[in-house]
């Protein structure tokens, strides 16, 4: 079974966390969620989430993809964290997958795995950084080799169900994707 470490900062969208977690865990991903720090995370629009850990015990743990939730100032913190810095560098050196949606991307792109790839992001994240060799793209979820972006909280869905394709294949997503009514 696929593991995938979701790290949880205080801010994040909550919408995004939450359909990322929930949809993963519908396709038999073991889905580890770990705060920054040991407090409950207050998210962008009020909820509270508890971690399943927090980072430093989570990463004890190999994982087959990392996928960082949006919103903000939820990203700025996992933009400012060296841990999630390190752990997206070794993920990719390993071969293994990284993903980001909405404002997240630009943790991705600030770690150098977005140079010379096909991503997006919330509008105004991305685009207006400058990434060597970034094409940016307006679609709500692209797949650049082991790396995945999304715009939003309204694409999370789609994003949640294309890395469950990545993890677990085309027909494990249709299977979840039927039972959801979609």
């Amino acid at each position: 079974m696929p593991r995938v470490l979701v790290p949880l900062a205080q801010g994040c969208e909550e919408l995004e966390a939450v359909t990322i977690i929930d949809l993963l865990r519908r396709a038999g991903v073991e889905v580890v969620t770990a705060g920054l720090d040991k407090d409950v995370v207050k998210c962008s629009r009020g909820t509270s989430l508890v971690p399943d850990t927090d980072l430093d015990q989570a990463l004890q743990t190999d994982y087959d993809m990392v996928v960082l939730p949006g919103g903000l100032p939820g990203a700025d913190y996992l933009d400012q964290d060296t841990r999630i810095k390190e752990l997206l560098t070794r993920m990719a050196d390993k071969g293994k997958y990284t993903a980001a949606i909405c404002a997240a991307p630009k943790v991705l792109a600030s770690a150098g795995l977005l140079n010379g790839k096909e991503a997006t992001s919330y509008p105004g994240v991305l685009d207006k950084m400058e990434v060597a060799g970034l094409r940016y793209r307006d679609q709500a979820v692209v797949t650049d080799g082991r790396v995945i972006t999304s715009r939003g909280p309204g694409t999370a869905m789609d994003f949640a169900l294309q890395l469950i394709e990545c993890l677990a294949g085309t027909e494990k997503r249709t299977e979840v994707e039927t039972a959801l009514q979609r």
